[in-house]
């Protein structure tokens, strides 16, 4: 896998097409850590057909503003979760538990009830189509154990460190399916690292090492404070209390979220050894960046970390965006990055 220098991204989801899926119902409550199959628009019979429509339709909008490693958009998902968390073995579908989510309301999660295994392939049989639809670098993600854990009821295990390291077994058997089916980067969605960082310090790293012990390809991790729909209003700390110990995982590639909280950036100093998936697109904001407004972004990086460690990406997920927005943002994040490069020559 070649990439240029300060290669562009996305983080994970798109927006999904109105036809395929209910948006306002999905943007009107809060993501799905169980099963939701009520908001798909299409019937059952001809869904996942629609679903790969809906994903060669992101790969095109992708390409079209000239991004340099592709992903799926998340097309096939309500959630960024809850489509592997509710594959797995050891879960009671039918009786959901309840955890709080991080905007402090209870929400139904998926209820542990015996041991976590992958018992088939969940998203490797995705890639044949990626890779039928595009010829530059793809990317993947899927739910990372620490977050999973957080996200479920536990009703098997004798501590959450235990579900979580089975959480990683499963993921890590996921991910190899990943890397032989063909895909170039595996990305880990861990937001809860952020969230609750009191636990990840006691396992997260354990388990982290654990998700992808072995692999044969690029692994990322994301980690953020939260999709800005869901938390409108709040305002966002400028510092992580959870990410230069992700300094002590074998994952090469850490993605942050920082336009939109205006992280200090003098903290990827804490990351010597890590490329840095760096957000550069305000979610929050409804208006598309400027290519100038992007380049001053990447450019206050660069003090701190060297350009071939950087990668530029949106802050978070862009499921919430209407399509238009995205693609603006997209495009401008892009031509932004582009200015960039032709100052570093």
């Amino acid at each position: 896998m070649n990439l240029p220098k300060l290669a562009t991204t996305i983080v994970g989801s798109y927006p999904q097409p109105e036809w395929l899926i209910d948006r306002e119902r999905l943007k009107n409550r809060l993501p799905p850590r169980v099963r939701a199959a009520d908001l798909w628009r299409i019937p059952v019979p001809m869904l996942a057909q629609a679903q790969d429509d809906a994903t060669i339709i992101a790969l095109y909008d992708q390409e079209r503003a000239g991004i340099d490693v592709l992903g799926d958009g998340e097309m096939r998902r309500e959630s960024y979760s809850n489509r592997l968390a509710t594959s797995l073995s050891g879960i009671d579908i039918d009786n959901p538990g309840v955890a709080m989510d991080r905007t402090g309301a209870a929400n139904p999660v998926p209820r542990v009830t015996g041991p976590i295994r992958r018992i088939s392939a969940i998203e490797s049989h995705d890639i044949a189509l990626l890779k039928q639809y595009t010829t530059r670098p793809i990317k993947i993600t899927i739910p990372g154990p620490f977050t999973m854990t957080q996200q479920a009821q536990n009703d098997f295990y004798p501590s959450d460190e235990a579900l979580a390291l089975d959480y990683a077994d499963a993921v890590n058997a996921e991910a190899h399916a990943l890397f032989a089916a063909g895909v170039d980067i595996v990305q880990l969605d861990e937001p809860y690292l952020q969230a609750q960082s009191n636990k990840a310090r006691a396992y997260a790293v354990k388990a982290l090492n654990r998700a992808i012990s072995g692999v044969s390809g690029k692994t990322a991790l994301h980690i953020c404070f939260g999709y800005a729909h869901v938390h409108k209003g709040a305002a966002k700390p400028n510092g992580y209390s959870y990410l230069e110990e992700l300094e002590d995982t074998a994952i090469d590639i850490i993605s942050i979220e920082a336009a939109q909280p205006h992280v200090d950036l003098a903290v990827l100093r804490k990351l010597p050894t890590k490329t840095v998936m760096l957000g550069v697109i305000d979610l929050n904001d409804p208006a598309v960046e400027s290519a100038k407004i992007v380049a001053e972004r990447i450019r206050a990086a660069l003090p701190h970390i060297p350009a071939e460690r950087l990668m530029i990406a949106p802050d978070c997920g862009m499921k919430y965006l209407s399509r238009e927005t995205a693609f603006g943002k997209l495009k401008a994040m892009v031509e932004g990055t582009k200015l960039v490069r032709a100052e570093l020559g």
